[in-house]
Protein backbone atom coordinates (compact mmCIF):
# COMPACT_ATOMS: atom_id res chain seq x y z
CA UNK A 1 0.00 0.00 0.00
CA UNK A 2 1.74 3.19 -1.02
CA UNK A 3 0.43 6.73 0.17
CA UNK A 4 1.79 10.24 0.51
CA UNK A 5 4.39 10.21 3.36
CA UNK A 6 1.75 12.76 5.65
CA UNK A 7 -0.47 9.95 5.42
CA UNK A 8 1.19 7.20 5.96
CA UNK A 9 2.13 9.26 9.55
CA UNK A 10 -1.80 8.73 9.64
CA UNK A 11 -1.80 5.12 8.93
CA UNK A 12 0.66 4.53 11.44
CA UNK A 13 -0.92 6.48 13.88
CA UNK A 14 -4.34 4.90 13.86
CA UNK A 15 -2.78 1.41 14.10
CA UNK A 16 -1.02 2.42 17.81
CA UNK A 17 -1.51 5.75 18.65
CA UNK A 18 0.72 5.61 21.63
CA UNK A 19 3.57 4.02 20.44
CA UNK A 20 6.69 5.95 20.86
CA UNK A 21 7.69 7.46 17.14
CA UNK A 22 10.89 9.49 18.49
CA UNK A 23 12.93 9.94 21.36
CA UNK A 24 14.94 12.76 21.81
CA UNK A 25 16.88 12.95 25.34
CA UNK A 26 13.79 12.56 28.05
CA UNK A 27 11.27 13.97 25.40
CA UNK A 28 9.28 11.53 23.37
CA UNK A 29 6.44 11.86 21.04
CA UNK A 30 4.29 8.94 19.76
CA UNK A 31 2.85 8.49 16.82
CA UNK A 32 -0.68 10.19 17.17
CA UNK A 33 1.14 13.00 18.73
CA UNK A 34 3.54 13.27 15.61
CA UNK A 35 0.35 13.40 13.45
CA UNK A 36 -1.48 15.65 15.30
CA UNK A 37 1.54 18.27 15.62
CA UNK A 38 2.90 18.51 12.65
CA UNK A 39 -0.89 18.96 10.71
CA UNK A 40 -0.74 22.14 12.70
CA UNK A 41 2.42 23.08 11.95
CA UNK A 42 1.60 22.44 8.30
CA UNK A 43 -1.30 24.70 8.43
CA UNK A 44 0.84 27.29 9.93
CA UNK A 45 3.27 27.14 6.99
CA UNK A 46 0.58 26.74 4.69
CA UNK A 47 0.04 30.60 3.34
CA UNK A 48 4.24 30.34 2.79
CA UNK A 49 4.66 26.83 1.22
CA UNK A 50 3.20 25.32 -1.50
CA UNK A 51 3.19 22.09 -3.78
CA UNK A 52 6.65 21.41 -4.41
CA UNK A 53 8.73 23.71 -2.92
CA UNK A 54 11.73 23.48 -1.02
CA UNK A 55 11.90 23.95 2.88
CA UNK A 56 15.27 24.31 4.06
CA UNK A 57 15.88 23.05 7.53
CA UNK A 58 19.02 24.31 9.36
CA UNK A 59 18.08 22.34 12.68
CA UNK A 60 20.36 20.01 15.17
CA UNK A 61 19.09 16.32 15.62
CA UNK A 62 16.03 17.10 17.77
CA UNK A 63 11.72 16.61 17.62
CA UNK A 64 12.12 19.76 16.06
CA UNK A 65 14.17 18.66 13.12
CA UNK A 66 11.64 15.69 12.94
CA UNK A 67 8.83 18.14 12.76
CA UNK A 68 9.66 20.43 10.47
CA UNK A 69 10.19 17.54 7.61
CA UNK A 70 6.62 15.80 8.03
CA UNK A 71 5.10 19.18 8.21
CA UNK A 72 6.69 20.22 4.53
CA UNK A 73 5.99 16.49 3.54
CA UNK A 74 2.11 16.99 4.66
CA UNK A 75 2.25 20.55 2.57
CA UNK A 76 3.80 18.34 -0.69
CA UNK A 77 6.80 20.43 -0.34
CA UNK A 78 10.61 18.75 0.00
CA UNK A 79 12.56 19.07 3.21
CA UNK A 80 16.18 20.10 2.54
CA UNK A 81 18.26 19.20 5.19
CA UNK A 82 21.68 21.95 5.54
CA UNK A 83 24.30 21.41 8.01
CA UNK A 84 24.01 24.10 11.34
CA UNK A 85 27.90 24.11 10.87
CA UNK A 86 28.69 25.23 7.37
CA UNK A 87 30.24 28.69 6.97
CA UNK A 88 27.99 32.02 6.05
CA UNK A 89 29.94 31.80 3.04
CA UNK A 90 28.98 27.87 1.49
CA UNK A 91 25.49 28.18 3.32
CA UNK A 92 24.14 31.46 1.45
CA UNK A 93 25.47 29.34 -1.96
CA UNK A 94 23.45 26.62 -0.99
CA UNK A 95 20.34 28.91 -0.18
CA UNK A 96 20.68 30.66 -3.55
CA UNK A 97 20.69 27.26 -5.34
CA UNK A 98 17.56 26.07 -2.93
CA UNK A 99 15.65 29.46 -3.16
CA UNK A 100 13.34 27.66 -0.57
CA UNK A 101 9.97 28.91 0.28
CA UNK A 102 10.88 28.86 4.11
CA UNK A 103 14.18 28.23 5.98
CA UNK A 104 13.85 26.78 9.38
CA UNK A 105 16.74 27.30 11.55
CA UNK A 106 15.24 28.35 14.80
CA UNK A 107 13.41 26.68 17.81
CA UNK A 108 9.77 25.98 16.70
CA UNK A 109 7.67 25.46 19.87
CA UNK A 110 4.60 24.56 20.61
CA UNK A 111 2.04 24.85 17.59
CA UNK A 112 -1.51 25.54 18.53
CA UNK A 113 -4.54 25.45 16.22
CA UNK A 114 -6.67 22.99 14.06
CA UNK A 115 -5.12 19.84 14.12
CA UNK A 116 -7.74 18.44 11.56
CA UNK A 117 -6.61 16.54 8.51
CA UNK A 118 -4.56 18.96 5.44
CA UNK A 119 -5.43 18.24 1.71
CA UNK A 120 -3.89 14.77 0.82
CA UNK A 121 -0.39 16.37 -1.25
CA UNK A 122 2.51 14.07 -2.84
CA UNK A 123 5.63 16.18 -3.47
CA UNK A 124 7.48 15.44 -6.38
CA UNK A 125 10.71 14.91 -5.06
CA UNK A 126 10.90 13.59 -1.48
CA UNK A 127 14.76 15.10 -0.02
CA UNK A 128 16.96 17.45 -1.52
CA UNK A 129 19.90 16.62 0.41
CA UNK A 130 23.13 18.83 -0.01
CA UNK A 131 26.19 17.46 -1.90
CA UNK A 132 29.99 19.26 -2.18
CA UNK A 133 31.85 16.04 -3.03
CA UNK A 134 35.51 16.49 -3.58
CA UNK A 135 34.97 19.94 -5.96
CA UNK A 136 33.40 21.40 -2.41
CA UNK A 137 31.46 23.15 -4.79
CA UNK A 138 27.81 22.48 -2.69
CA UNK A 139 24.89 21.25 -4.83
CA UNK A 140 21.84 20.03 -4.75
CA UNK A 141 20.34 16.43 -4.88
CA UNK A 142 16.83 16.02 -5.54
CA UNK A 143 15.71 12.61 -5.41
CA UNK A 144 13.64 11.31 -8.45
CA UNK A 145 11.37 9.46 -6.05
CA UNK A 146 8.25 10.91 -5.42
CA UNK A 147 7.04 11.79 -1.54
CA UNK A 148 5.40 8.70 -1.31
CA UNK A 149 5.97 5.21 0.68
CA UNK A 150 4.34 1.99 1.68
CA UNK A 151 4.06 1.91 6.19
CA UNK A 152 4.33 -1.60 5.90
CA UNK A 153 7.33 -2.09 4.19
CA UNK A 154 10.85 -2.42 4.60
CA UNK A 155 13.05 0.92 4.61
CA UNK A 156 15.32 -1.19 2.74
CA UNK A 157 16.29 -5.30 2.19
CA UNK A 158 19.27 -4.72 4.55
CA UNK A 159 17.70 -2.87 7.42
CA UNK A 160 15.27 -5.16 9.42
CA UNK A 161 11.53 -3.83 9.20
CA UNK A 162 10.68 -3.19 12.36
CA UNK A 163 12.92 -1.66 14.74
CA UNK A 164 14.36 0.64 17.03
CA UNK A 165 16.54 2.58 15.49
CA UNK A 166 19.30 4.82 17.13
CA UNK A 167 20.17 7.89 15.25
CA UNK A 168 24.47 8.59 15.82
CA UNK A 169 24.51 11.17 13.18
CA UNK A 170 23.06 14.20 11.94
CA UNK A 171 20.35 14.34 10.60
CA UNK A 172 21.39 17.62 7.97
CA UNK A 173 23.32 14.68 6.86
CA UNK A 174 22.18 12.54 3.61
CA UNK A 175 22.26 8.76 5.01
CA UNK A 176 21.29 9.46 8.84
CA UNK A 177 18.03 11.87 7.06
CA UNK A 178 17.27 8.33 4.71
CA UNK A 179 17.26 6.27 7.56
CA UNK A 180 15.93 7.94 10.45
CA UNK A 181 12.90 9.28 8.28
CA UNK A 182 12.20 6.39 6.07
CA UNK A 183 12.36 4.94 9.42
CA UNK A 184 9.63 6.96 10.82
CA UNK A 185 7.37 6.55 7.76
CA UNK A 186 7.31 2.72 8.54
CA UNK A 187 6.44 2.38 12.04
CA UNK A 188 10.49 2.33 13.41
CA UNK A 189 10.99 3.68 17.27
CA UNK A 190 13.21 6.53 16.15
CA UNK A 191 16.29 7.91 19.24
CA UNK A 192 18.10 10.71 18.43
CA UNK A 193 21.45 11.48 19.82
CA UNK A 194 22.36 15.00 19.94
CA UNK A 195 26.04 13.98 19.15
CA UNK A 196 27.96 10.85 18.95
CA UNK A 197 29.75 10.01 21.95
CA UNK A 198 30.75 6.23 22.08
CA UNK A 199 29.85 5.44 25.21
CA UNK A 200 26.53 7.35 25.21
CA UNK A 201 25.86 5.07 22.06
CA UNK A 202 26.29 1.90 24.38
CA UNK A 203 24.40 3.21 27.07
CA UNK A 204 21.54 4.11 24.89
CA UNK A 205 21.51 0.54 22.65
CA UNK A 206 20.80 -1.25 26.55
CA UNK A 207 18.51 1.62 27.89
CA UNK A 208 16.24 1.99 25.01
CA UNK A 209 16.95 -1.71 23.59
CA UNK A 210 17.87 -0.87 20.35
CA UNK A 211 17.78 -3.09 17.39
CA UNK A 212 19.38 -1.58 14.82
CA UNK A 213 21.93 1.52 13.99
CA UNK A 214 23.70 3.06 11.30
CA UNK A 215 27.41 4.08 12.08
CA UNK A 216 30.58 5.56 10.31
CA UNK A 217 34.33 3.82 10.52
CA UNK A 218 35.08 7.06 12.79
CA UNK A 219 32.20 6.22 15.14
CA UNK A 220 33.36 2.46 15.04
CA UNK A 221 36.96 3.53 16.04
CA UNK A 222 36.18 5.39 18.94
CA UNK A 223 33.64 2.90 20.06
CA UNK A 224 36.48 -0.10 19.96
CA UNK A 225 38.84 2.57 21.49
CA UNK A 226 36.72 2.23 24.72
CA UNK A 227 38.20 -1.03 25.10
CA UNK A 228 38.00 -4.57 25.85
CA UNK A 229 36.31 -4.06 29.60
CA UNK A 230 34.08 -1.78 28.39
CA UNK A 231 33.06 -3.45 25.39
CA UNK A 232 32.48 -6.44 27.33
CA UNK A 233 30.30 -5.27 29.90
CA UNK A 234 28.23 -3.61 27.65
CA UNK A 235 24.25 -4.85 26.88
CA UNK A 236 23.98 -5.03 23.30
CA UNK A 237 21.98 -7.91 23.20
CA UNK A 238 18.84 -6.42 21.73
CA UNK A 239 20.76 -5.39 18.58
CA UNK A 240 19.46 -6.87 15.01
CA UNK A 241 22.60 -5.45 13.43
CA UNK A 242 24.46 -2.35 12.65
CA UNK A 243 24.62 -1.16 9.20
CA UNK A 244 27.99 0.89 8.50
CA UNK A 245 29.05 3.04 5.57
CA UNK A 246 30.25 6.80 4.52
CA UNK A 247 33.59 5.27 4.28
CA UNK A 248 36.44 2.54 4.06
CA UNK A 249 36.32 0.94 7.40
CA UNK A 250 40.14 -1.15 7.71
CA UNK A 251 39.69 -4.31 8.31
CA UNK A 252 41.62 -4.70 11.53
CA UNK A 253 38.14 -2.77 12.74
CA UNK A 254 35.60 -4.74 10.70
CA UNK A 255 37.27 -7.76 12.10
CA UNK A 256 37.41 -6.43 15.63
CA UNK A 257 33.28 -5.57 15.14
CA UNK A 258 32.88 -9.00 13.71
CA UNK A 259 34.37 -11.14 16.71
CA UNK A 260 32.32 -8.83 18.98
CA UNK A 261 28.78 -8.63 17.79
CA UNK A 262 29.07 -11.74 15.11
CA UNK A 263 29.33 -11.52 11.70
CA UNK A 264 25.49 -11.60 11.15
CA UNK A 265 24.84 -8.62 12.87
CA UNK A 266 28.03 -6.33 10.48
CA UNK A 267 26.83 -5.21 7.51
CA UNK A 268 28.11 -2.95 5.50
CA UNK A 269 26.48 -0.52 2.64
CA UNK A 270 28.71 1.10 -0.67
CA UNK A 271 26.46 4.05 -1.87
CA UNK A 272 26.46 7.75 -2.89
CA UNK A 273 24.36 10.53 -2.04
CA UNK A 274 22.35 10.09 -5.62
CA UNK A 275 21.45 6.49 -4.52
CA UNK A 276 23.02 5.61 -8.41
CA UNK A 277 24.50 1.98 -7.07
CA UNK A 278 24.20 0.50 -3.92
CA UNK A 279 26.05 -2.37 -2.85
CA UNK A 280 25.77 -4.64 0.23
CA UNK A 281 27.51 -7.27 2.05
CA UNK A 282 27.36 -9.15 5.18
CA UNK A 283 29.97 -9.73 7.68
CA UNK A 284 29.68 -13.85 7.00
CA UNK A 285 30.23 -12.80 3.31
CA UNK A 286 32.97 -10.30 4.38
CA UNK A 287 35.06 -13.16 6.12
CA UNK A 288 34.61 -14.93 2.35
CA UNK A 289 35.85 -11.53 0.50
CA UNK A 290 38.06 -9.49 3.21
CA UNK A 291 37.92 -5.67 1.95
CA UNK A 292 34.69 -6.01 0.05
CA UNK A 293 32.17 -3.92 0.16
CA UNK A 294 29.97 -6.21 -1.86
CA UNK A 295 27.54 -6.74 -4.84
CA UNK A 296 24.98 -4.94 -6.21
CA UNK A 297 21.44 -5.07 -4.62
CA UNK A 298 18.31 -2.94 -5.66
CA UNK A 299 18.80 -3.21 -9.26
CA UNK A 300 22.27 -2.00 -8.91
CA UNK A 301 24.91 -2.83 -11.10
CA UNK A 302 28.24 -1.90 -10.76
CA UNK A 303 31.53 -1.77 -13.45
CA UNK A 304 35.09 -1.23 -12.95
CA UNK A 305 36.17 0.73 -16.19
CA UNK A 306 39.67 1.90 -17.69
CA UNK A 307 40.40 5.58 -18.72
CA UNK A 308 39.25 4.81 -22.67
CA UNK A 309 36.35 3.13 -20.87
CA UNK A 310 36.61 -0.75 -21.30
CA UNK A 311 36.09 -2.80 -18.52
CA UNK A 312 38.50 -3.98 -16.23
CA UNK A 313 39.52 -7.53 -15.56
CA UNK A 314 39.31 -9.07 -11.95
CA UNK A 315 41.72 -7.44 -9.66
CA UNK A 316 42.36 -4.86 -12.26
CA UNK A 317 42.08 -1.13 -10.62
CA UNK A 318 40.29 1.61 -12.41
CA UNK A 319 36.90 3.35 -11.81
CA UNK A 320 34.09 2.48 -10.68
CA UNK A 321 30.51 3.64 -12.53
CA UNK A 322 27.51 2.49 -11.61
CA UNK A 323 24.02 2.16 -12.76
CA UNK A 324 20.16 1.68 -11.39
CA UNK A 325 16.93 -0.07 -13.19
CA UNK A 326 15.49 3.65 -12.59
CA UNK A 327 16.65 7.42 -12.24
CA UNK A 328 17.37 8.00 -8.68
CA UNK A 329 18.34 11.87 -8.53
CA UNK A 330 19.07 14.91 -10.57
CA UNK A 331 21.09 17.69 -9.43
CA UNK A 332 20.49 21.59 -9.00
CA UNK A 333 23.67 23.27 -9.57
CA UNK A 334 26.17 20.69 -11.09
CA UNK A 335 26.11 18.40 -14.07
CA UNK A 336 26.34 14.34 -13.18
CA UNK A 337 28.67 12.38 -14.49
CA UNK A 338 27.69 10.16 -16.89
CA UNK A 339 29.14 8.21 -19.63
CA UNK A 340 27.08 5.76 -21.74
CA UNK A 341 24.30 5.70 -18.75
CA UNK A 342 27.10 4.75 -16.02
CA UNK A 343 27.44 7.26 -13.10
CA UNK A 344 30.39 7.79 -11.24
CA UNK A 345 31.40 9.06 -8.02
CA UNK A 346 35.30 9.05 -9.09
CA UNK A 347 35.93 6.15 -6.72
CA UNK A 348 39.24 4.13 -7.60
CA UNK A 349 38.45 0.13 -7.22
CA UNK A 350 38.35 -3.47 -8.28
CA UNK A 351 36.11 -6.11 -8.77
CA UNK A 352 37.11 -9.92 -8.34
CA UNK A 353 36.55 -12.84 -9.93
CA UNK A 354 33.15 -13.37 -8.02
CA UNK A 355 31.99 -10.09 -8.75
CA UNK A 356 32.51 -8.68 -5.94
CA UNK A 357 33.49 -4.77 -5.48
CA UNK A 358 36.71 -2.83 -3.67
CA UNK A 359 36.77 0.45 -3.11
CA UNK A 360 39.52 2.41 -3.22
CA UNK A 361 40.04 6.54 -2.82
CA UNK A 362 38.33 9.28 -4.67
CA UNK A 363 40.68 9.35 -7.89
CA UNK A 364 41.22 12.95 -7.14
CA UNK A 365 42.37 12.00 -3.52
CA UNK A 366 44.78 9.21 -4.50
CA UNK A 367 48.75 10.78 -4.07
CA UNK A 368 50.95 10.10 -7.20
CA UNK A 369 54.42 9.58 -6.23
CA UNK A 370 57.37 8.60 -7.69
CA UNK A 371 56.98 4.89 -6.34
CA UNK A 372 53.57 5.08 -7.99
CA UNK A 373 50.23 6.08 -6.75
CA UNK A 374 49.22 5.74 -3.11
CA UNK A 375 45.64 5.34 -1.77
CA UNK A 376 45.36 7.44 1.44
CA UNK A 377 43.18 5.04 3.21
CA UNK A 378 45.59 2.44 3.00
CA UNK A 379 48.17 4.45 5.31
CA UNK A 380 44.99 6.20 7.58
CA UNK A 381 44.28 2.46 8.52
CA UNK A 382 47.73 1.72 9.37
CA UNK A 383 47.95 4.70 11.35
CA UNK A 384 44.57 4.26 13.34
CA UNK A 385 45.80 0.93 14.42
CA UNK A 386 48.02 2.64 16.62
CA UNK A 387 46.77 2.18 20.13
CA UNK A 388 47.09 6.35 20.75
CA UNK A 389 46.03 7.28 17.24
CA UNK A 390 42.74 8.95 17.68
CA UNK A 391 42.88 9.37 13.92
CA UNK A 392 44.47 10.76 10.59
CA UNK A 393 43.65 12.41 7.57
CA UNK A 394 46.40 11.41 4.64
CA UNK A 395 47.16 13.68 2.01
CA UNK A 396 49.58 14.52 -0.98
CA UNK A 397 52.31 17.34 -0.14
CA UNK A 398 53.46 18.61 -3.50
CA UNK A 399 57.25 18.02 -3.95
CA UNK A 400 59.54 19.17 -6.85
CA UNK A 401 61.39 15.69 -7.22
CA UNK A 402 58.65 13.24 -6.38
CA UNK A 403 55.58 14.94 -7.98
CA UNK A 404 54.25 14.80 -4.21
CA UNK A 405 54.96 12.68 -1.00
CA UNK A 406 52.40 11.36 1.69
CA UNK A 407 52.20 13.99 4.68
CA UNK A 408 49.97 12.47 7.33
CA UNK A 409 48.03 15.12 9.88
CA UNK A 410 47.05 12.38 13.15
CA UNK A 411 45.27 13.35 16.47
CA UNK A 412 47.67 11.78 18.97
CA UNK A 413 48.96 11.51 21.74
CA UNK A 414 52.39 9.54 20.51
CA UNK A 415 55.42 11.22 18.82
CA UNK A 416 56.07 11.50 15.70
CA UNK A 417 59.27 9.23 16.16
CA UNK A 418 56.98 6.62 17.36
CA UNK A 419 54.46 7.22 14.54
CA UNK A 420 57.32 6.59 12.42
CA UNK A 421 58.76 3.33 14.10
CA UNK A 422 54.81 2.06 13.86
CA UNK A 423 54.53 2.63 9.84
CA UNK A 424 58.25 1.38 9.15
CA UNK A 425 57.59 -2.04 9.82
CA UNK A 426 53.48 -1.67 8.23
CA UNK A 427 53.98 -0.09 4.80
CA UNK A 428 56.15 0.42 2.08
CA UNK A 429 58.35 2.54 2.33
CA UNK A 430 56.42 5.28 -1.26
CA UNK A 431 53.18 4.60 1.15
CA UNK A 432 55.48 6.01 4.76
CA UNK A 433 54.33 9.47 5.22
CA UNK A 434 57.61 11.83 4.58
CA UNK A 435 55.93 14.85 6.71
CA UNK A 436 53.23 14.61 9.90
CA UNK A 437 51.26 17.32 11.49
CA UNK A 438 50.10 16.22 15.22
CA UNK A 439 47.14 17.73 16.12
CA UNK A 440 44.10 17.73 19.25
CA UNK A 441 41.60 18.24 17.27
CA UNK A 442 38.89 15.81 15.57
CA UNK A 443 39.73 15.61 11.67
CA UNK A 444 36.59 13.94 10.93
CA UNK A 445 32.77 14.98 11.42
CA UNK A 446 30.57 12.92 12.96
CA UNK A 447 29.40 11.65 9.49
CA UNK A 448 33.18 10.16 9.19
CA UNK A 449 33.92 12.96 6.19
CA UNK A 450 36.82 15.06 5.97
CA UNK A 451 37.35 17.05 2.86
CA UNK A 452 41.29 16.26 1.80
CA UNK A 453 40.90 18.87 -0.88
CA UNK A 454 40.68 21.77 1.73
CA UNK A 455 44.11 20.01 3.22
CA UNK A 456 45.84 19.59 -0.12
CA UNK A 457 45.35 23.43 -0.83
CA UNK A 458 46.49 24.07 2.95
CA UNK A 459 49.98 22.77 1.75
CA UNK A 460 50.57 24.01 -1.59
CA UNK A 461 49.99 27.41 -0.06
CA UNK A 462 52.11 26.91 3.08
CA UNK A 463 54.75 25.84 0.74
CA UNK A 464 54.57 28.08 -1.56
CA UNK A 465 55.20 30.84 1.44
CA UNK A 466 58.39 28.92 2.29
CA UNK A 467 59.49 28.54 -1.15
CA UNK A 468 60.05 25.07 -0.07
CA UNK A 469 59.36 22.21 -2.29
CA UNK A 470 61.13 19.53 -0.86
CA UNK A 471 59.94 16.39 0.97
CA UNK A 472 61.85 15.28 3.36
CA UNK A 473 63.31 12.10 4.86
CA UNK A 474 60.51 9.75 7.12
CA UNK A 475 63.97 9.54 9.41
CA UNK A 476 63.82 13.20 10.17
CA UNK A 477 59.67 13.82 11.89
CA UNK A 478 58.61 17.02 12.66
CA UNK A 479 57.94 18.69 15.60
CA UNK A 480 54.09 18.87 16.57
CA UNK A 481 52.13 20.81 14.46
CA UNK A 482 55.12 21.19 11.61
CA UNK A 483 55.68 20.13 8.54
CA UNK A 484 58.50 17.66 8.09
Amino acid sequence: MTVSIGRALDVLAQEAPDAVAVRHGDVTMTRRELDLDTTRLARRWSDRVGQDDLVTVALPNGLDFVRACFAAWKLGATPQPLSTTIGAEERDRVLELARPALVVDQPIGVVDGDDAPVPDRVAASWKAPVSSGSTGRPKLVRAAAAGTVDPHGPVAEFVPRDAVQLVAGPLTHAAPFVYAMRGLMTGHEVVLMSGFDPDAWLSLVAEHRVTWGMLVPTMMHRIHRLGQDRLDAADVSSLDSVLHLGARCAPWLKRAWIDWLGPDRVVEVYAGTESQGIATISGREWLDHPGSVGRGCGGSRFRVVRPDGSDCDPGEVGEIVMRRDAPTYEYVGARPQVRDGWHTLRDSGHLDADGYLYVGDRLDDVIVTAGGPVQPADVEQVLDAHPDVAGSVVVGRPDEERGEVVHAVVQTTASVAELTRWVAGRLDREKRPRSWEVVTESLRSDTGKVRRRDWRERYVTAGAQRGDRRGESDESPAAPGTFA
